[in-house]
């Protein structure tokens, strides 16, 4: 086994409160079915309108009309507009801290994260501090890919070989950190170790870096 080089992290979910946990919030104040929001962006995950905005292949606009088509055809219309509302994020210090032990160690770092259109990681945070805080946590990494720059997104495999090939290493020289078990799966077949991000406290998935790094 190869010594781990690199830790790749995902930035919504890991360093920020998880949109799932406002689609929850959503979903029990309008009486909607439980995960009905998840559900409807899992439904053809490659091909559905959130998949086509987060590699920017249309414009706000186009994938308002376009969700609130989803959603009504799964029995409950919901706007793209009223999607976006809900993404209000908020930062995890926990593994804030942890991203500069992993620097102080002498590790490469990266970011693969999907995002938006003109609504970017740091546009999604509530608080305007947060987005300052969320600009320095971004200067930390080695390489970042945005999908909505890079045309691809998680968990399309060719995202995870881009960033291997910018830090000029091998998959199994890395460990990829993602609060979604659909992001990881791909990174962990091409050789990468992967940490699942738990909602909510982040805690586990830091202590489980840690015990891989060896770091106190």
């Amino acid at each position: 086994m190869q010594a781990i080089q690199a830790v790749i992290f995902d930035f919504g979910g890991v360093f920020t409160s998880s949109p799932v946990e406002e689609f929850a919030k959503f979903e029990q104040a309008h009486n909607l079915p439980e995960k009905f929001l998840g559900g409807v962006i899992k439904t053809n995950h490659d091909h559905n309108a959130w998949a086509k905005f987060e590699r920017a292949e249309m414009t706000q606009g186009e994938f308002d009309k376009a969700f609130a088509a989803e959603t009504a055809a799964a029995g409950h219309e919901v706007s793209g507009d009223t999607l976006l509302s809900l993404l209000s994020l908020s930062l995890k210090p926990v593994m804030i801290d942890a991203l500069a032990s992993v620097k102080k160690a002498g590790l490469k770092t990266g970011c693969i994260t999907n995002n938006l259109p003109n609504l970017d990681s740091k546009a999604m945070l509530g608080d305007s501090a947060d987005a300052d805080t969320a600009n320095a946590i971004f200067g930390q990494f080695d390489h970042v890919i945005e999908s909505s720059k890079a045309g691809l997104r998680k968990p399309e495999p060719r995202i995870y070989e881009m960033m291997c090939e910018a830090l000029a290493l091998e998959p199994s020289q890395c460990v990829f950190l993602d609060d979604l078990g659909i992001n990881l799966k791909p990174a962990k077949a091409m050789g990468m170790h992967t940490i699942k991000v738990p909602f909510g406290d982040v805690s586990p998935a830091v202590d489980e870096l840690f015990a891989l790094l060896k770091l106190n």
